[in-house]
């Protein structure tokens, strides 16, 4: 397919005087004949997966989190090819940190780590060992600490969390300790790798990948976060408003080890004690937030997102991806319809083929070039994919957006033109987006909707949103939420059933070698899909007492107006033409986030109430038909509403 890379001795010299782990990332290696694995310009499976050296080492993270006097060490397992090692051949390594390898399973079919007798790893979860580890690549899966065969404590995306995959790729690049058991002192290293590392991994796997690239560890080259969270406080809150029922010290009791259980109940109320149910920031949400740190990121970006994902919200993506483009990072993105959903399962053969080049590239210094393609990939509708060679595309622009009443209360006008009056709603918890956007066109007491006229040529919204309003409220505490909404019929993938969004089938397919103990056969998918007369397509919500600090709440003082900024997640939509763009206003959305002590009245200032929208095009492609007949009321047709997706592991939510 691409021709052979031929290697010449002095970059044979500069790649030996620069391993392990220093090879520059702007200057990629060129293998050629002394590398059996590389052929015509990518990785080939010819070394044998059956014969492959499965491993154990316990790596120190120089961190006594369960204070038994001793520093933690994490337990790191390893499947690589035999061969290299026997020539004295060093190889690049991938590498998936979870706490989720004994109490959850990882990917659709929740698969968990299996030993033999003696206490070596048999089953690798997912297919990344069958794949990778025949084409010249170590496989390493680490488990946190606290859970499964670690020492220490799991802390929630803090100190020990990130500290327990850094320590490893430290490890492979010479500058921490293993050993080859978890208590004794026989040193192990690791001289059969190059260093060059990339991290890949699912939700809490891919945040913590977020996490050590954040710190700028040497010898890291590339992540893939899927679906991953960039800042533990926007998993837990918008603003103020809890979007859960309980915080980080529940999930660290579902994923801790038995023995972690009782010796880390410490860490339990430091991290009861961090997350207050108020909303409010603290130093725990400091300690846990990656954003900031995104301009010390050396590795490149491959990101992965569903667009409907209402676990590991979508606001996650956007910020990440600002704070990477800002700090000049290498980055490429793929968006899909689904919700918290692996690509392995709904583009299966697209990214397998894709991730392949791309840990090629990244750690194998191969010049394939998948740097050059579209930077992004969006599922428009189930299976359908476009690209954009930049993403959000160059000629985006934030247009501001205006509410107006219409003739019907609550029932108005979106356009570009400042509105006048005001609109009242109370807040409703039984009621959430669905039943708002179903009934987009009717007065109901429990909402405020503005739409555009039907579209005279088709809108595309792309990145994040804002919305500024301004409300009375009657009571002293209220919560609010914003929705971006697409009116009009359409076929999506169900992102509202338990799977997410796909449907798996009984039949199999296969992706690299297998062993008796280790299958690299997985179930197929297929797009699970629904027929729906409007789409809710960005969301955000906020508690309105943080109205003066998004850092801090207070009580309101009923009968005065506030002022607060909802910022809406991240998303790529494209209204088609003929359908109408829709802003909804409401309180507590239904599944989404916790209602608030108080069931408030709230008017809002329609003049003092503005949505900053990312439209490609600015503000002359926002056209609509001149003389627009508003449709008959909207339905949605056999799809329930979004379901409370809880932070407890397991399953896919995972």
């Amino acid at each position: 397919m691409w021709r052979t890379l031929l290697t010449s001795a002095l970059a044979a010299l500069l790649a030996t005087l620069l391993a392990p782990g220093g090879a520059a990332h702007s200057a990629p290696r060129t293998p050629g004949a002394e590398n059996p694995a590389v052929r015509a310009g990518e990785s080939r499976p010819v070394y044998s997966y059956t014969d492959a050296i499965r491993e154990s080492v316990w790596v120190d993270i120089r961190i006594d989190g369960d204070a038994d006097g001793r520093t933690d060490r994490v337990a790191v397992d390893i499947v690589r090819p035999r061969e290299p090692a026997a020539k004295g051949r060093k190889i690049p390594v991938i590498m998936d940190a979870s706490p989720y390898y004994s109490c959850c399973g990882r990917g659709n079919e929740s698969q968990k780590k299996t030993y033999d007798a003696d206490g070596d790893p048999v089953q690798f979860p997912l297919y990344y060992d069958n794949y990778f580890v025949p084409r010249g690549y170590g496989y390493v899966a680490v488990d946190f600490a606290g859970t499964n065969r670690s020492d220490g404590c799991v802390d929630i995306g803090g100190r020990s969390d990130v500290r327990s995959a850094k320590a490893v790729v430290d490890w492979l690049n010479g500058r921490a300790r293993g050993y080859t058991t978890r208590t004794g002192d026989q040193r192990a290293d690791a001289g059969w790798t190059d260093g060059r590392t990339g991290m890949i991994g699912k939700s809490y796997d891919g945040t913590v990948a977020n996490g050590v690239a954040a710190t700028g560890v040497k010898g890291l080259k590339t992540i893939v976060p899927i679906g991953a969270i960039s800042s533990w406080y926007d998993y837990y809150f918008a603003k103020g408003a809890p979007l859960y029922n309980g915080g980080p010290d529940r999930l660290a009791r579902g994923v801790e080890s038995p023995e972690a259980a009782a010796r880390c109940e410490h860490v339990k109320q430091q991290l009861v004690a961090g997350a207050p149910r108020s909303g409010d920031w603290t130093p725990l949400w400091t300690e846990r937030d990656h954003v900031p740190d995104a301009r010390k990121v050396k590795a490149s970006v491959f990101l992965v997102h569903g667009l409907q994902d209402l676990n590991v919200r979508t606001k996650h993506f956007g910020q990440w991806w600002d704070a990477l483009a800002d700090a000049g990072v290498q980055r490429k993105i793929w968006l899909s319809q689904a919700g918290h959903v692996d690509p392995f399962d709904f583009r299966r053969a697209e990214w397998v083929r894709t991730l392949h080049r791309w840990f090629d590239h990244e750690l194998l210094g191969l010049r394939n070039g998948v740097d050059r393609e579209p930077m992004a990939d969006i599922e428009r509708a189930p299976d359908r994919w476009t690209t954009d060679r930049t993403w959000p595309p160059r000629n985006t622009a934030t247009t501001a957006l205006r509410p107006a009443k219409g003739t019907v209360p609550g029932v108005g006008a979106l356009g570009t033109r400042p509105g006048k009056g005001t609109e009242t709603f109370t807040d409703d918890r039984r009621l959430g987006e669905a039943d708002w956007a179903s009934a987009i066109d009717t007065a109901t007491p429990a909402k405020n909707g503005f739409t555009t006229r039907p579209l005279a040529r088709d809108l595309r919204v792309s990145g994040s949103s804002q919305v500024r309003v301004t409300v009375t409220p009657t009571t002293p505490t209220a919560h609010l939420t914003a929705v971006l909404a697409d009116i009009g019929p359409g076929t999506i993938r169900d992102y509202t059933h338990d799977d997410e969004g796909i449907d798996t089938l009984p039949e199999r397919s296969c992706w690299g070698a297998s062993t008796p103990g280790d299958s690299a056969c997985f179930k197929n998918t297929r797009a699970r899909t629904a027929d729906v007369d409007y789409t809710v397509f960005s969301r955000g919500w906020a508690d309105l007492g943080n109205h003066a600090s998004d850092l801090h709440g207070e009580p309101l003082t009923p009968g005065k107006p506030y002022t607060i900024t909802l910022d809406l997640a991240a998303t790529d939509h494209v209204v088609p033409k003929g359908h109408r763009l829709a802003l909804i206003v409401g309180g507590t959305d239904r599944n989404l986030i916790v209602a608030p002590a108080d069931t408030p009245t709230l008017t809002v200032d329609l003049a003092r109430t503005v949505a900053r929208v990312p439209l490609v095009g600015g503000a002359k492609a926002l056209a609509t038909a001149p003389h627009a007949v508003v449709p008959r009321e909207s339905r949605l047709d056999g799809v329930a509403p979004p379901r409370r997706i809880t932070p407890v592991p397991g399953g896919r939510t995972s």
